[in-house]
Formats: C-alpha cells, sequence, structure tokens
C-alpha cells in the first residue's frame, strides 16, 4: 500500500447505525417524453458488492451514470444519497469533487476511455495531482505504486506506454489502477469484463475483489453476465425496461427468481441443437489444412535491420479439418492466432502450408481476386464479432444483403436479385410485417442481434457451403446470443451448412462445435470431438480454458 497516494480507506469510515453508502430513491430519468429510468429504489452499503443486471436498453448504464449526472439533456429526478448527501441537488462544482474523488468509474472499452495521446503513467499521475494534490514526483511515483497494484508486470516501463501498447488485460487494469487513485468510497464497474478472455475476465473479477476487501470501497458493478454476478457479487439487482424488476442476495434470487423476466435471463444459456449424426469415413473435407504457417515481418534491432527482417509467427503448423454439415469450433484467448487462421483460410492473408477448400486451393497470391478465387470466395463467406463496424451505415439493408449478388451474379435482373435478398432476410427472421419499409432501412435502426441477422442474412445470400463465424456473439447480450445461436443451428440442419466457429467462449464451443481445435501462441495444442476434449482435456492449457469457463 502507499502512503501518500492509498493511505489504509479509513478516511472513509463505515456509516453508523446501518445506514447505506449509497441510498437510491424512486429515480427516474427522462429525455424528452420519453421515461428510459422509472421509479428505480435501491441501495449499497460500505464494503459491499452490488450488481445491477439487465439487457442492451433496460437502463443500467443510464442509471449509474444519472448518479454522477453524466446523462446530457436528461432529466433526471428522486434522490441519490450519498451518506447522506443527495446527488441530484448538488451544485456542479460540487459534483466535480464527488466525481473521480467520491465515486470513480471504470467504463466497458478501455481503449476509447483512455487518452491515445498521453502514457497511462501521465494519465494516473494527473488525477492524483487533481485530486490529492500531490507534486508531480509523487504522483509519478504514486502512479507506479497503483500500476503495481493491479498486477501490471513492469509497472515502471508500463507507466510510459501509452493504451495501444498494452494488452485489453492490462488495460482495463489501468484504468482500474486509475479509478483507485483517489481512494473511492464506491466504485461503478460499468461490463468491465465484456471485451476480454474467460480468463481475463477472471482475473479482473478477482482483481477487483481483492482491491475491494484492501480498501473497503463499495463496488457497483453493471453486466448483462450473470456468471460473473454468480461469482463476483453479494447482491443483485435486475433491471428490465427501465423498471427494478426484482433485487435479493445472489444465491437466493439465483435459486428461486420471482420474476418472469429474471427467470428467462437465467435460463438463457447457449443450448446444444445440433445434428450428432456420423459420418462415413471416407467423407471428403469441405475444408483441410495442413501444415498452415502465417507471419509478419518484423523490423530488427541495429544495423541488421537494414539488411533483413525478423518475423513473428503467427500461426505455427495448424492442420484441421472440417467436414459437411459440421462446425469445428477454434477456441483460445486473444493472440492464441485464430482469427488469423480464420483470415488465412479466408484467403485474405499471405501464408504457407496447405489450404484446400471443397478440393481447391487459393490461386497465388490468394489475397488477389483472380476468377478462380472469387468463384472460391462465393463458397465460404464470413460473419464478424461486431454487425455494426462491419455493416456500411450509408448502404440500405437492400443494398447491403444483395451486395453479393451484385459481385457474383451481375446479370440478375434488379427484380430477382430483390427477391432473393427479400428471402435470405425472411430465413434469418426479418420481415417487412416487423419492420415496415425494411429494404429502405439502415443498420442504425436496428438492435444487435438484428443486425447480426443482416449480417448472417448477407453472407447467405449467395448461397454458400462454408461459414467462418468470427466470434459471432460476443457482442450480443445473453438472450440475443441465445436467439442468434438457435438460428444458426437452425440454418445448419435445414442447408447442410458448415461452420468455422472461431470464439474464446468455452459454453458457446460447447453448444455449437462437433470438433474443436484448441490455440496458444499460433500454435493448435490439443484437438478432437467436442464434448471428449471439453469433459476431459489433456493439455494444461485446455485445463485452464475450461476452468475459467466454469469459474466465470
Amino acid at each position: 500500500m502507499m502512503n501518500a497516494a492509498m493511505p489504509p480507506h479509513q478516511a472513509n469510515p463505515v456509516p453508523q447505525h446501518g445506514a447505506p453508502l449509497l441510498e437510491v430513491r424512486d429515480l427516474s430519468v427522462s429525455f424528452g417524453s420519453k421515461r428510459v429510468v422509472s421509479g428505480v429504489d435501491f441501495s449499497i452499503a460500505s464494503g459491499e458488492k452490488l450488481a445491477l443486471v439487465g439487457e442492451s436498453g433496460s437502463g443500467k448504464t443510464i442509471t449509474a451514470l444519472s448518479l454522477l449526472r453524466l446523462v446530457g439533456d436528461a432529466k433526471i429526478t428522486g434522490q441519490a444519497l450519498l451518506r447522506g448527501r443527495d446527488l441530484l441537488t448538488l451544485s456542479e462544482r460540487e459534483m466535480r469533487g464527488v466525481r473521480g474523488g467520491d465515486i470513480a468509474m471504470v467504463f466497458q472499452e478501455p481503449m476509447t476511455a483512455l487518452n491515445p495521446l498521453m502514457p497511462i503513467g501521465q494519465q494516473i499521475s494527473e488525477v492524483l495531482e487533481l485530486k490529492k494534490a500531490l507534486t508531480r514526483a509523487q504522483s509519478a511515483q504514486a502512479a507506479i505504486e497503483l500500476i503495481a497494484l493491479t498486477g501490471i508486470p513492469e509497472p515502471a516501463r508500463r507507466a510510459n506506454a501509452f493504451a495501444h501498447q498494452l494488452s485489453g488485460g492490462q488495460r482495463q487494469r489501468a484504468m482500474i489502477a486509475m479509478a483507485l487513485a483517489s481512494q473511492p468510497a464506491l466504485l461503478l464497474a460499468d461490463e468491465p469484463t465484456t471485451a476480454l478472455d474467460v480468463t481475463l475476465r477472471g482475473q479482473i473479477l478477482d482483481l477487483l475483489s481483492e482491491l475491494q476487501r484492501q480498501t473497503g470501497m463499495a463496488v457497483l458493478l453493471i453486466t448483462h453476465d450473470l456468471n460473473l454476478v454468480r461469482r463476483f457479487a453479494d447482491r443483485v439487482a435486475v433491471m428490465e425496461q427501465g423498471v427494478l424488476v426484482e433485487q435479493g442476495r445472489v444465491a437466493e434470487v439465483f435459486a428461486a427468481p420471482q420474476h418472469d423476466y429474471t427467470r428467462r435471463l437465467i435460463a438463457s444459456l447457449p443450448r446444444r441443437d445440433v445434428l450428432e449424426a456420423s459420418l462415413a469415413a471416407d467423407t471428403p473435407p469441405v475444408l483441410q489444412t495442413d501444415a498452415l504457417r502465417v507471419a509478419y515481418p518484423t523490423p530488427l534491432p541495429g544495423l541488421r535491420g537494414w539488411f533483413q527482417k525478423g518475423e513473428f509467427v503467427a500461426v505455427q503448423g495448424a492442420t484441421l479439418q472440417l467436414l459437411p454439415g459440421q462446425t469445428l469450433g477454434v477456441v483460445g484467448e486473444s493472440g492464441s492466432g485464430k482469427s488469423t487462421l480464420a483470415q488465412a483460410i479466408l484467403g485474405l492473408l499471405p501464408h504457407s502450408g496447405q489450404i484446400a477448400l471443397l478440393g481447391q486451393s487459393w490461386q497465388p497470391p490468394a489475397t488477389r481476386n483472380t476468377p478462380a478465387n472469387q468463384g472460391l470466395r462465393r463458397q465460404v463467406q464470413v460473419v464478424f464479432q461486431d454487425p455494426f463496424s462491419s455493416l456500411s451505415p450509408r448502404l440500405t439493408v437492400e443494398e447491403i444483403v444483395g451486395e453479393g449478388l451484385r459481385v457474383h451474379e451481375p446479370a440478375l435482373p434488379a427484380g430477382d436479385r430483390r427477391a432473393r435478398v427479400v428471402a435470405a432476410l425472411e430465413e434469418v427472421g426479418l420481415s417487412e410485417a416487423q419492420f415496415p419499409g425494411l429494404l429502405a432501412r439502415y443498420p442504425h435502426e436496428f438492435s444487435g442481434g438484428q443486425r447480426q441477422r443482416l449480417a448472417i442474412a448477407r453472407a447467405l445470400i449467395v448461397q454458400p457451403q462454408i461459414l467462418v463465424l468470427d466470434e459471432p456473439t460476443s457482442a450480443l447480450d445473453v438472450t440475443i446470443q441465445q436467439q442468434v445461436l438457435a438460428l444458426l443451428q437452425r440454418l445448419q440442419r435445414e442447408k447442410g451448412l458448415s461452420y468455422l466457429l472461431i470464439t474464446h467462449d468455452v459454453e458457446v464451443i460447447r453448444a455449437m462445435a462437433h470438433h474443436v481445435i484448441v490455440m496458444k501462441n499460433g500454435t493448435v495444442v490439443e484437438s478432437g470431438a467436442v464434448l471428449r476434449v471439453l469433459d476431459a482435456p489433456e493439455h494444461p492449457y485446455t485445463q485452464q480454458l475450461v476452468a475459467a469457463a466454469v469459474l466465470a
């Protein structure tokens, strides 16, 4: 523990007579005539961990931001009593002392929350200088100690690093270090682990729990992940469409949920619903790789860099096969090489070794769209992780979904093309009856799950045999994730599609895959039938992944 920046938390004593640290009464938030949070009541005591749970749009983040009065152009009513002071009645000057002081916040995406132009040590020092009135030298040393406290290796060196030079887990730890700099009584953690691998997710939760025990601060965790709630929180409050529908001790709510929405959330785990029929031993695979290798050139230090280049090997010796109508799961943490493997299979990266797709190979160079390669690309389509960034905001639904037909069937009449677009949208559960003017709408007019359905329709319209699914559900709420997985399972059964499923989510692999390969540092460390690998993993890394998924 630090002396100047992080003394014991006794400066913020536990309120006497059982009074809560924060008590929220009848909180409502409106934008114009639309009320997005209605009549919310909850409290949190010093040293307590409360989880605020709900899907996207349920109002949980708005509720948290309204406590700090960070919701622009909103009308906020009710009370938010922090040690008896109503935050909603304080002046803006008084609120500046509360923000980052008594209450600190860790945001969901550290890459957008951290300043890309300042080293992380300087960003933490800035908080210490403003909130603790430390000198520049004192704050710099205290920042290093805070970085060390959150478990980032080589803290003195990492203090001079920029956000893009850190891994996802390290960036989130840096955000936590910045939040802890002011010794807050209450930490608001808004989806702090959503973008992280399952093992990093567990590490961040363990870190927050340990820091909470050390400092005595209260933590309000905002999340849609019920597994995290079960592992981390003391109490849980469930929100649906701006209303708090249920709250109580975590064990009690999970054992006997009282509200239909809570029961639906708890039941929204990925379900296995795939054809298990075995294929003949001589069935040819639709995809096969042998000793696949992908390397990137890197500069060498000193004079050697003038005459030669080094290399970073992202995928080394990957051998796999995908059978017709089945799913091959590729699982591993960020940096394991799984997305690079997918890009090489899609013909988007130079590589060595063999790739056979439907008995054909990419014609060199694989990255060039020759007539032979274009014909093969029609058979292998891809669905990306984030549909919002993979769908053009300037194109309508009709243009997005029909784009593949313009490329692969340019002579198709416009009326026939539109009919194919409508049919593809109906296959994924989107129709004109549900969404009037569907074809003329733009991606921003749809929810995350609906945008992912658009992305699947765009891939299916050219009638491929193989779909590469790159983290297709990791950005979605649990109920929407379940719907998208059920859609993919139905399409596979009806169309005989083969899926190459890339994910870090072990439960999605268990629900979807027939076979699985486990990747670490660019190498396949284990492979086999999915239930055999997940139920009885042999490699220590696979055992670690499975154990982390169970704990999370």
